[in-house]
């Protein structure tokens, strides 16, 4: 387990609802990745990020896909993307991602408490 926050420390961090609308190869990447483009909303907008996600997700299954990302982190330049936004997903011993979505279509941009 991690070191221990305060709730002031998860306050911070700005965790919202989004709908993926365009996904594709991050051909740059040194792993095999996806740069997907999600919608957050009229408030966040849509963001992009890169993800190494290819294990069980491709450009099929994904558009239109909700899940739940971090939308305040710094922007990172991954492999030629400016990554904007951290998709969470569940990460297995080999490094398989499994991604968080709600159990039922919500409102883009809703808070995730």
């Amino acid at each position: 387990m991690k070191e221990q926050i305060t709730y002031e420390d998860f306050d911070k961090v700005d965790i919202r609802l989004g709908t993926i609308i365009s996904v594709r190869k991050n051909e740059k990447a040194r792993k095999p990745s996806l740069v997907v483009e999600v919608d957050f909303g009229e408030k966040i907008g849509i963001k992009q990020s890169s993800a190494q996600i290819t294990h069980y997700y491709n450009e099929e299954n994904l558009k239109g896909k909700q899940v739940i990302g971090v939308c305040n982190f710094a922007e990172k330049n991954i492999a030629g993307v400016v990554s904007q936004v951290l998709i969470l997903g569940a990460i297995d011993a080999e490094g398989r991602v499994t991604l968080v979505h709600p159990s039922q279509e919500a409102e883009n941009g809703l808070p995730i408490a």
